[in-house]
């Protein structure tokens, strides 16, 4: 009995020192398994890189307790999950979920105050005590570094999704939500952007909220190409100070001398983003007394350049049968009109640029050709199936629609609009009379990208029929757009493509159940999950209780 008392004495001795070196080494060694099939909780190097930024407490406040439909809880859990995914790596960020609607005495006044700190709610359906109701629910966090606060969205509600699908889609983008999150509050090193001006650009209240969003990652300077028309060198030597560059909307043409300037950016690897508009058409010019105009070609002198790069912008329109109205004027007040110029275009999500974006609304876009040379092309934006092209010079009214169309004529459609352009470019002048002397010019470039969009509209996304939209909200189709998703991620990924942007393209599937073969065998569905379990717990508790009245009756 001794013998055996010290041998079970001897092997706990053992497993406790066992537990005890475990935990030692753990200190010095650190590793985490996932065993799910898609890897959806292993963070990415490009997270692990940002979460390490992180080098002070981070109060990340989640409001999303509380008791949720399936869909909901499936969005709380997964959304807890990555934050013990994020604390693990460094204890420094620090999370907590908070209810709204938890305190029935305070709930009204603390939604009130997120909704008015841009919060925007979900409204989803309540079945409590035999009433259904639609309760509002908030998928969104905040996130709290020093003194900087940033919202986190947790939600996808993309066009034409149903709700298992845009959960789907949310949980796919939560790794890149919070990542995101902490890169506009722990980076320090910021790159800069040059916003160009001095060609007619669009207007700043139209770009402000594109550039506002931008101040979170970058910095962001504007400038003019021809501010030092005396000394192009040092204009040039200036520009090489950005990182990236946008020319949004421009309407006077470029002089050879800017051209150069903008070739010479691109050769050393500059990167740019592209808004134009080929077409002289605004919806301004159409309140008159005829509610028509001329649309006609502008003339930007810029279509050698870009056919060097590998494209060609077209003097035409896009008229898509899949687009959104504009408003018009009656007795009764404002009414939608059908108008086949403002196309919305739904993202093939065949780049992590276009992936998880909601539709993107444009107006008077141009069609663009891709040519053959050595460029890497990806087609980002392209109008649906259902489209086609007009030529310019062409008359254009807001009551050329209304008759109806003939929608046999609409079968010309994916009419390239945007694209990415990726390797290394070839100068526009090369083999050329150059405008001036540069210091350092060369005829072949380094490695770069760039971005050209044929409507210089996209990016005035807050804005409908010039007039403001509240919330972001287009008051005819109740969607609020991905122009602004689009080209931030358009950004991140000249200026970053191996970090943030290829976050947002991981793929995480939920293994979800099929609802018409759940409907269809419902009874044997029921008894599968809830009645077996029962059964083999009864079968076993009968056999325990005969073996065991066994074993004693002897």
């Amino acid at each position: 009995m001794k013998a055996s008392k010290k041998q079970s004495l001897k092997q706990l001795g053992l497993i406790l020192v066992a537990i005890i070196a475990l935990n030692i080494a753990g200190n010095f060694f650190f590793k985490r398994f996932d065993l799910t099939q898609d890897k959806r909780y292993t963070l990415s190097q490009s997270t692990l890189d940002i979460i390490k930024k992180v080098d002070q407490p981070l109060y990340i406040d989640v409001f999303l307790d509380g008791q949720f439909p399936a869909q909901f809880k499936r969005l709380q859990s997964e959304t807890r999950q990555m934050l013990e995914e994020f604390r693990a790596y460094n204890s420094n960020i620090i999370f907590n979920f908070t209810d709204p609607a938890g305190d029935e005495a305070t709930a009204d006044q603390y939604m009130a105050e997120l909704i008015q700190l841009g919060f925007t709610p979900t409204n989803i359906q309540s079945n409590k005590n035999g009433k259904k109701s639609m309760v509002p629910v908030f998928p969104w966090a905040i996130a709290n570094y020093g003194q900087k606060s940033v919202r986190v969205p947790l939600l996808v509600n993309n066009f034409g999704n149903n709700a298992d699908e845009n959960i789907s889609k949310s949980v796919q983008l939560l790794e890149f939500a919070f990542a995101d999150a902490l890169t506009k509050l722990a980076t320090k090193d910021m790159k800069k952007i040059a916003v160009l001006k001095g060609n007619g650009e669009i207007g700043d209240k139209y770009l402000a909220d594109f550039i506002l969003n931008l101040r979170e990652y970058y910095l962001i300077g504007e400038f003019n190409l021809d501010s030092l028309t005396n000394d192009q060198n040092k204009t040039m030597q200036n520009l090489d100070r950005f990182d990236a560059a946008i020319i949004a909307k421009p309407t006077e043409a470029f002089s050879d001398s800017e051209k150069y300037i903008l070739d010479q950016y691109i050769m050393k690897g500059g990167k740019t983003l592209w808004l134009m508009d080929n077409v002289v058409a605004d919806l301004d010019s159409l309140q008159n007394k005829s509610q028509s105009a001329l649309a006609y070609p502008r003339e930007l002198n810029l279509n050698d350049m870009f056919f060097k790069y590998g494209i060609r912008i077209n003097y035409n329109l896009v008229e898509d049968l899949l687009s959104t109205p504009v408003t018009a004027q009656s007795p009764n007040g404002e009414v939608p009109i059908d108008w086949l110029y403002s196309p919305i275009i739904k993202s093939q999500e065949n780049h992590p640029i276009n992936k998880n974006v909601n539709l993107v609304k444009l107006e008077f876009a141009n069609q663009i050709d891709t040519l053959k040379n050595n460029i890497k092309k990806t087609v980002l934006l392209r109008s649906s199936p259902q489209s086609k092209v007009v030529g310019a010079p062409i008359e254009i009214g807001l009551q050329q629609f209304t008759d109806g169309v003939v929608e046999d004529e609409y079968v010309k459609g994916n009419q390239t609009i945007g694209v990415l352009l990726e390797g290394n470019f070839t100068s526009a002048f090369k083999n050329r009379i150059k405008p001036f002397k540069a210091e350092k010019s060369t005829d072949d470039g380094v490695k770069s990208k760039m971005i050209v969009i044929a409507d210089g509209d996209i990016v005035n996304y807050m804005y409908a029929n010039k007039k403001p939209l509240k919330n972001g909200i287009d008051q005819w189709t109740q969607q609020v757009y991905g122009n602004k998703d689009f080209l931030m991620n358009s950004m991140n990924y000249l200026l970053d493509d191996s970090g943030l942007i290829n976050i947002r393209g991981k793929n995480v599937e939920l293994p979800l159940l099929d609802g018409k073969k759940v409907s269809e065998n419902y009874t044997f569905t029921q008894f599968l999950t809830v009645g077996l379990p029962i059964l083999i717990l009864a079968i076993f508790g009968l056999a325990f209780t005969y073996l065991r009245k066994r074993a004693y009756s002897k």
